[in-house]
């Protein structure tokens, strides 16, 4: 059997880290402007996922998938993260659908839809 190449181990720890951080970050940002600029949590929180985003793209960009950043990639990424999005309210709604405590539902969102991000933006996002 074949070892998994190195380099893909790394990024995805790196992708992983960077997640965590910017579950951090999106969660003080949307605090902030709850309590600073609007009282309305959706909209807090879509304002908090837009800077999230573009500081995720940044991170990922230059530390876990050492590229240059562009125009390309920044849409590529975009998309990539609007249907991570997408996939985590699909698979939140499955998961209440079949009656299972929505605990599981995020649980089944987090080892669900970083995988499968992380795997679209090392083989179309960041491809040559």
């Amino acid at each position: 059997m074949k070892t998994p190449d190195k380099g893909i181990k790394t990024k995805f720890v790196r992708f992983a880290v960077t997640g965590l951080l910017l579950t951090a970050v999106h969660t003080l940002l949307a605090t902030l402007f709850i309590k600073l600029v609007t009282p309305i949590p959706p909209l807090a929180n879509g304002l908090a996922f837009t800077g999230a985003t573009v500081l995720s793209y940044l991170i990922n960009t230059h530390w876990s998938f050492s590229a240059r950043l562009s125009g390309r990639t920044f849409r590529k990424f975009f998309m990539v993260s609007v249907a991570g999005f997408l996939l985590a309210v699909l698979v939140s709604w499955l998961m209440q659908r079949a009656g299972f405590h929505y605990l599981l539902g995020i649980l089944a969102v987090a080892v669900c839809v970083p995988p499968i991000t992380f795997l679209l933006h090392n083989f179309w996002t960041y491809r040559p």
